[in-house]
């Protein structure tokens, strides 16, 4: 399987995929034009991913923005890797959820996802440069 990269833009994030690390990253700003567009390959990818998961899969989320459509999707993604922790023996999901230290709501935000998906999260605080 390969990796799933797709670059920033000044409205969709920073996407790096790697199925032999089990490492993913996303991180800039949210508001595509068409989210279902920018998601659906992602989440497809996703679908892949599945039938062979690394024992540990660590996903790195720091995103400055995103929309209400964008969030929806960040849901579906979280949710899409949920039957890891659930359903796979001595296999695990970790997201590690990054905001800026000033950034509560994004904070909250990440509470929330940890809370509806049922993954493990670590809130990571981010000092401003």
């Amino acid at each position: 399987m390969d990796k799933l990269i797709i670059e920033k833009t000044k409205q969709t994030p920073a996407v790096s995929f790697d199925p032999d690390s089990g490492v993913f990253n996303m991180s800039g700003r949210s508001i595509p034009e068409n989210t279902f567009d920018y998601y659906k390959p992602i989440l497809t990818w996703l679908d892949g991913y599945l039938k062979n998961p690394q024992d540990k899969t660590i996903v790195k989320v720091h995103l400055e923005y995103f929309n209400t459509s964008s969030s929806k999707f960040i849901l579906e993604l979280f949710k899409k890797l949920t039957p890891i922790n659930n359903d796979m023996d001595d296999k695990e999901v970790l997201v590690e959820w990054y905001y800026d230290e000033d950034d509560e709501e994004m904070m909250e935000t990440g509470e929330d996802y940890m809370e509806v998906s049922g993954l493990t999260f670590e809130l990571i605080e981010v000092e401003e440069e």
